[in-house]
C-alpha cells in the first residue's frame, strides 16, 4: 500500500475545468480555501468547504454560476465560512475526479487550493491502483508526486494526534499568520483572538508542533 501526496496544477485552466475549482483557487475575494469532505457520484459532486476571505462576494459568485445547483454557508466570523456546495459536473471534472476516485483508491481529506490554481491532496491506495489513477487524469493538467509514505503521513492521521484546543490553537496561528515568512501575527495576537494568556498560546503551540513532528518524522 502506498500514500502519495499529489500537486495538480490547472495552469489557468482552472476555470475552464470547473467555475467552482476556478472560484476557489483564482478569485481575488478568496484568501485561502480547503475542501475538508466531499462525495463525487460522476454527474454530481457535493463538497464542504473552509473558506477564508469575502463570503458575500463568494455567495455572489456562486449564484452567477449555472453549475451550483445548491449551497449553504455558516458563517464563523467576518472573515472565514463553511460553505456546502453542490455542483452539476463538467466533461472536464469528470476527467480529473474520475481516475481517482475509482477502485479501491482513498482520497484523504483535506484538499488544499493554492491561488496558482493548484490543488494539493492525499492518496492510499496499492502501487497499481496510485499509479493507474495518476496516469488515468486526461484532462491538461500537470499532475506532480511530491511525497510518498505510509499512512501515518497523512494530514488527518496527524491531526489525530492533536487535542481539540491544540488544533484550535493551531488553525488560528495559521489563520493569523503566525506561520507566514515574514511572521505577521505574534502569539499574543492569537492570545487576544482566542481570549486566554500568552503563556498557554505558546504552551499549546509548543506541544502541538511536538506532536506534528513526531507524527511526520516517526
Amino acid at each position: 500500500m502506498k500514500h502519495v501526496r499529489v500537486r495538480i496544477t490547472a495552469r489557468g485552466r482552472a476555470g475552464d475545468i470547473h467555475p467552482m475549482y476556478g472560484v476557489m483557487t483564482e478569485a481575488s475575494f478568496v484568501e485561502r480555501a480547503t475542501a475538508i469532505q466531499w462525495n463525487y457520484t460522476g454527474d454530481a459532486l457535493g463538497i464542504l468547504h473552509y473558506v477564508v476571505g469575502d463570503a458575500d462576494a463568494l455567495e455572489r459568485a456562486m449564484q452567477e454560476i449555472p453549475e451550483v445547483v445548491g449551497y449553504d454557508m455558516e458563517r464563523i466570523d467576518e472573515r472565514s465560512c463553511y460553505v456546502y456546495v453542490r455542483d452539476a459536473t463538467t466533461d472536464s471534472l469528470q476527467e480529473m475526479f474520475s481516475p481517482i476516485s475509482s477502485g479501491g483508491i482513498i482520497v484523504v481529506p483535506p484538499i488544499e487550493y493554492e491561488s496558482d490554481g493548484t490543488v494539493v491532496f492525499s492518496m492510499f491506495g496499492t502501487d497499481d491502483e496510485v499509479q493507474d489513477a495518476i496516469e488515468g487524469v486526461s484532462v491538461p493538467v500537470d499532475v506532480t508526486i511530491e511525497a510518498v509514505g505510509g499512512l501515518a503521513g497523512t494530514t488527518t492521521a496527524i491531526e489525530a494526534h492533536l487535542t481539540n484546543r491544540q488544533r484550535r490553537v493551531v488553525e488560528t496561528a495559521v489563520e493569523l499568520g503566525y506561520y507566514d515568512i515574514p511572521r505577521t501575527a505574534s502569539q499574543e495576537d492569537i492570545a487576544a483572538k482566542l481570549d486566554c494568556a500568552p503563556s498557554t498560546i505558546a504552551e499549546h503551540l509548543r506541544k502541538a508542533e511536538s506532536r506534528i513532528l513526531r507524527a511526520q518524522f516517526s
